[in-house]
């Protein structure tokens, strides 16, 4: 089973595996792409909603990589949805291919190169250099804003 981000319905994926998704990527969908999400859910493609369980774990393992603040609620939801059904993620996000390889979960590229490696990234104070393994609103001891760091 393939469980499509909204990358796959613009970039007009096609599989031969049964298909799913969750019904947060059809509110970022516009024009003919929102079209082919209407068309596949209606030739039987899979809606599933993960368990509040599930998208903690998610969250968790977002966290522990440094991605948790770039992944929306749909991304966290759509890594949920691929674990608990055992499936292949199909995205263009790097991101969501970081956690999802932290988690063990297969994913799919579709029109971009997919990652190299896992990372967990560090964050950095723009004010006194100091590195933190988590992000935080602001440097807890000058204040200033943290800029996510490759970790290498």
């Amino acid at each position: 089973m393939k469980v499509l981000d909204s990358s796959a319905f613009i970039n007009e994926y096609h599989s031969e595996d049964d298909i799913a998704t969750i019904p947060l990527v059809r509110e970022e969908l516009t024009d003919e792409s929102g079209y082919r999400f209407d068309a596949m859910e209606g030739a039987g493609m899979r809606i599933h909603i993960p368990d509040a369980g599930t998208v903690e774990r998610v969250e968790r393992a977002a966290r522990e990589t440094g991605d948790l603040a770039e992944l929306s609620n749909t991304d966290v939801r759509l890594v949920a949805a691929t674990f608990e059904l055992d499936a292949t993620l199909v995205t263009d996000d790097y991101a969501m291919q970081n956690v999802a390889e932290r988690l063990d979960v297969r994913v799919e590229v579709i029109a971009r190169d997919g990652i190299s490696e896992q990372r967990d990234w560090k964050f950095q104070c723009a004010g006194c250099g100091r590195e933190f393994d988590e992000n935080k609103d602001r440097c807890p001891i000058c204040g200033s804003d943290l800029t996510r760091k490759n970790p290498s």
